[in-house]
């Protein structure tokens, strides 16, 4: 049976919350800049208006969308400018981070669908922003 307006299962905002979550593992696993720009356009479009539980994820998606790929391209361009080119420890080292962040990322990803899904807030642990 489908969850109507009034089922007290569904909070306010959850759908909203929901496909925040989802575009931010799309972001990392799939479409990634097609994601992060539909993501970018609904945290626009919705971060004032949204119920406090799609605020809170919206925000969460986005902003760890943002930084995480500035830090990710970001820490793999200094690798590679200190190790340079040709030498393989810098690219064992740029594989290895990359490796790292990136599925830390996805599994925080999922933990937030699942809070979203559930209906609760959910801030991503070091770079999630703090939200009232």
């Amino acid at each position: 049976m489908p969850a109507s307006a009034a089922d007290p299962a569904v909070v306010p905002g959850q759908g909203l919350a929901v496909a925040a979550e989802i575009l931010f593992l799309v972001n990392l696993m799939a479409a990634p800049a097609l994601a992060f720009a539909v993501l970018a356009w609904l945290w626009l479009r919705h971060r004032r208006s949204a119920p406090a539980l799609a605020r809170c994820h919206l925000d969460q998606a986005f902003y760890v969308s943002f930084w995480g790929g500035v830090l990710i391209v970001s820490a793999s361009v200094a690798m590679l400018v200190c190790g340079g080119l040709d030498w393989e420890w810098t690219w064992v080292a740029v594989i290895l981070y990359f490796t790292c962040v990136h599925s830390a990322l996805i599994v925080f990803g999922c933990l937030g669908l699942a809070k979203a899904m559930a209906g609760r807030p959910y801030r991503y642990p070091l770079i999630g922003v703090g939200h009232d």
